[in-house]
């Protein structure tokens, strides 16, 4: 049996899902009470509130003039596909990707687009591609924080900002938590449901002026379904950009992520969004660095996501299992803590290490991370007792 006691103390949210992820603080149904329920979203309110979060997000994410802001269906993997097979084809084509949605872009360049040149960067779990191969002539597709990694871009001086290509970026997990260099960055996408708890099946696509050049002076050799349609007559349609949603959104979602967005505005702004996230990784960061049992994934400090926490077990007596033993030792951890209602869906990705990923992004207060760490030696014991 363990020799150490149970924990006094519970986080007050056990939710360290990475998407959806948790509410903001104080959270409930109530915030949804101005939803625009029943109406069309053509309507005179429904317009307005589709609007309004296109507004928002330009002043709490502190997007510039001139690059344009769009609500567009499927949540970033739409998003993302939406902005590949609108504008991949004239130039070369560089893919970078460390960890599984990475990959899943990779898929599209290699095996679904016909796409002549291309050239593909990976990397194992918890490292980074070398970015060497870009010189900016060519056109970039790539995460800014690997999601089940725990491994963000923490420097974006590989981009030209005087680049011929266009630069698309997944930043879904990375966005209102990270800094985002918008002079590197073209097209960056991102879901509802990840950094600001939203539901799903909304993504963001935010567009620079040379993705707008470039989706109104090419046309894809391929068929492009009514869900990708950014341009009509070789012009952008506008009002995509404008609140008129090529597909039909959810009003009660919109006012959701109008909360999160008011919320965020409130509570420091970006700036405060961004110092949580970081205090609240430093303080796993911290607790990993006293214990042997335990590491993060990604060994560059710099390099570490402050959302999406990966960590991995390296306990010697675990490491010697067989591997699929040491994921089921993973799983047990998640499923105790789970029943114990501390710690819930925080295990690592299907195809990462043996380990956990915990979200800890500016929705989370920092007492329910240093409340979950000792739970974690707690389960841990518990669990190795019983090899």
């Amino acid at each position: 049996m363990t020799t150490l006691p149970k924990p006094d103390l519970r986080p007050a949210d056990p939710r360290f899902s990475a998407g959806p992820t948790r509410k903001r603080p104080g959270w409930s149904l109530d915030a949804l009470s101005d939803a625009a329920l029943g109406r069309s979203h053509r309507s005179a309110i429904g317009k307005a509130k589709l609007k309004e979060v296109i507004d928002l997000t330009r002043e709490v994410l502190q997007v510039p003039d001139g690059y344009r802001i769009g609500i567009v269906p499927a949540s970033d993997t739409g998003a993302v596909e939406m902005a590949m097979w609108t504008m991949l084809g004239p130039k070369p084509v560089i893919v970078a990707a460390w960890e599984n949605f990475g990959q899943a872009w990779v898929v599209d360049a290699d095996k679904q687009l016909p796409l002549d040149d291309l050239t593909l960067l990976t990397a194992d779990y918890g490292k980074l591609p070398d970015f060497s191969a870009y010189d900016g002539s060519q056109d970039l597709v790539f995460t800014a924080n690997g999601t089940t990694s725990g491994v963000k871009v923490a420097d974006y001086g590989f981009i030209p900002t005087d680049r011929e290509g266009v630069t698309i970026c997944d930043a879904t997990s990375a966005v209102y938590a990270q800094d985002l260099p918008w002079d590197k960055l073209d097209v960056v996408t991102y879901s509802w449901q990840k950094v600001m708890g939203g539901e799903a099946a909304h993504g963001m696509l935010i567009l620079s002026p040379r993705a707008v050049a470039r989706l109104e002076s090419y046309n894809p050799p391929w068929p492009l379904p009514k869900i990708f349609r950014l341009t009509k007559g070789g012009k952008l349609i506008e009002g995509i950009f404008e609140g008129a949603t090529i597909n039909t959104p959810s009003l009660l979602c919109t006012e959701d992520h109008l909360d999160a967005l008011n919320w965020a505005k409130a509570n420091g702004g970006l700036k405060g969004m961004h110092d949580r996230a970081d205090a609240n990784a430093r303080t796993i960061w911290d607790w990993v660095e006293q214990r042997d049992w335990i590491a993060n994934l990604c060994e560059d400090d710099e390099k570490r996501s402050n959302t999406g926490v990966c960590l991995k077990i390296v306990d010697a007596r675990v490491a010697a299992l067989p591997a699929d033993a040491q994921a089921a030792f993973a799983k047990s951890i998640v499923a105790l803590l789970g029943e114990e209602k501390v710690a819930l869906d925080f295990g690592a990705y299907r195809t990462a290490p043996p380990g956990f990923r915990l979200w800890v992004s500016g929705h989370t207060p920092i007492d329910d991370v240093k409340a979950v760490l000792p739970w974690l030696d707690w389960a841990f014991e518990t669990k190795i007792a019983e090899l």
